[in-house]
């Protein structure tokens, strides 16, 4: 059963599974790893996960019994990242990938917006990238706009 998790220590084997899958310098979107994050080693992955204890929004991990399949993040509403990339970002380890995972994800993290009284949220992909655009389009995300001379599109979802 899918479950929503958010980030802890006591993780680490099965997200660094996941990190690992992958592979070198490809962007895990929902993750919320940063440059000069060190999360190969246990101190550097403790250290970013009371980094993102402190950031504005919230941040789950999607986990099946204990495997972390992928990451989901909401930003808060007011913050500078929502205007480039979305209030929302997800990505989903390859090998979970065509299960509905990230339609799932999206889902639940759309009621907790609503749940809060959000009006709407953005999200913002690649416009190659047809499987996100379908997982946005599922949970109710309409086209915006189109950003980066067509390399980018911004969804909206109304709550």
């Amino acid at each position: 059963m899918l479950s929503l998790v958010h980030p802890s220590v006591d993780r680490y084997d099965a997200w660094i599974a996941a990190h690992r899958e992958w592979g070198p310098g490809l962007h895990e979107d929902g993750f919320g790893i940063g440059e000069d994050d060190r999360v190969d080693s246990e101190v550097g992955f403790a250290a970013w996960i009371s980094k993102l204890r402190q950031g504005p929004g919230d941040l789950w991990w999607i986990v099946e019994d204990g495997v972390v399949l992928g990451g989901i993040a909401l930003r808060a509403p007011d913050d500078p990242r929502a205007a480039r990339h979305g209030h929302v970002g997800y990505g989903v380890r390859p090998s979970a990938r065509g299960r509905g995972v990230a339609s799932w994800a999206l889902a639940q993290v759309v009621d907790l917006a609503r749940d809060a009284g959000r009006q709407s949220i953005a999200l913002v992909c690649l416009s190659d990238n047809v499987a996100s655009i379908r997982t946005i389009e599922r949970c109710g995300g309409t086209l915006e706009k189109v950003l980066d001379d067509g390399r980018a599109q911004r969804f909206v979802i109304r709550l």
